[in-house]
């Protein structure tokens, strides 16, 4: 296929990158001027996007997203599909989609879950929403970029999926990491409650994947310093999303919502280049609050 990519960041850039490693011919644009072995440069957003069969996008915010779709829309083939991978709000989501549908293309929104290790690995978790022709349409470029693909439902289902599960790691983790601050407060070994909570009721993917302690667990951020395979700053941008929909939706979301300003509160004491996990240093360090 020939394919546009637009946006070649630490996660764009791994993915165009497989994508023509696979045998595609990808023609990419990354406003930073961002060039990736193997994928043919572009001008603009609009030249990477004119006449492929398939578009595939990965930016910072619904803003940009909307922005982009104005200027790669025109430029877009009739009948081929559109796919952004962004991680943004509902309804920018179904905006582009819409654009997209009434210029006869395809679409699907397709946010990913994986990191940037993901990323590289093309081992992500699409969650997809459009129509089942767009979604069947893009999934070979989802099989080589990651292991697996949902399709969720119709334009903007994949951005919920994706803010819903985001939410539910964003309170998780922060649940995770107040047990084991409480552990080391009341002196029991963080190796001892991995053990008991991995393979019990407290199992779950912030404790047996991402174990929030250096040295304990499979290896993960904290091993390396808190170096992020998923920021804070990110984790906290879904968070903000996940709070903007159930406001729009009359939705009740009380941990939602102090997670978010857990992490808004984490982000603003220069933590921004931090793994999401590293909130776990930070609560040790808090006493508690009357």
């Amino acid at each position: 296929m020939q394919i546009g990519f637009i946006g070649l960041g630490k996660m764009g850039g791994p993915m165009a990158r497989n994508l023509a490693a696979a045998g595609h011919r990808v023609t990419g644009f990354d406003a930073a001027g961002v060039r990736i072995d193997g994928v043919a440069p572009a001008a603009g957003a609009a030249e990477a996007a004119r006449g492929r069969d398939a578009v595939i996008t990965m930016l910072p915010n619904g803003a940009i997203l909307r922005d982009v779709y104005a200027e790669i829309v025109p430029a877009g083939r009739p009948g081929s599909v559109f796919v952004d991978c962004s991680t943004v709000d509902v309804e920018s989501a179904r905006a582009a989609a819409a654009e997209a549908e009434a210029a006869k293309l395809l679409a699907v929104d397709a946010p990913v879950s994986g990191g940037t290790g993901g990323a590289a690995s093309g081992s992500f978790t699409f969650m997809a929403g459009g129509s089942p022709a767009a979604f069947e349409k893009a999934r070979p470029l989802f099989e080589i970029m990651g292991a697996r693909a949902v399709h969720c439902g119709g334009p903007g289902s994949g951005q919920a999926a994706k803010i819903c599960n985001n939410m539910i790691l964003g309170i998780s983790m922060i649940g995770v990491c107040e047990a084991f601050a409480l552990a080391g407060k009341l002196g029991l070994d963080p190796h001892s409650l991995f053990d008991v909570v991995s393979s019990s009721s407290g199992s779950c993917w912030s404790v047996n994947t991402y174990c929030p302690v250096p040295g304990v667990g499979p290896n993960s951020p904290a091993d390396h310093g808190y170096r992020p395979g998923f920021a804070a700053t990110l984790m906290l941008k879904d968070l903000d999303l996940s709070q903007q929909a159930a406001a729009a939706a009359d939705a009740s979301t009380p941990l939602g919502a102090h997670a978010a300003a857990l992490y808004s509160e984490f982000v603003a004491e220069d933590r921004e280049g931090l793994d999401f996990s590293a909130i776990l240093p930070w609560l040790a360090a808090r006493r508690r609050e009357p």
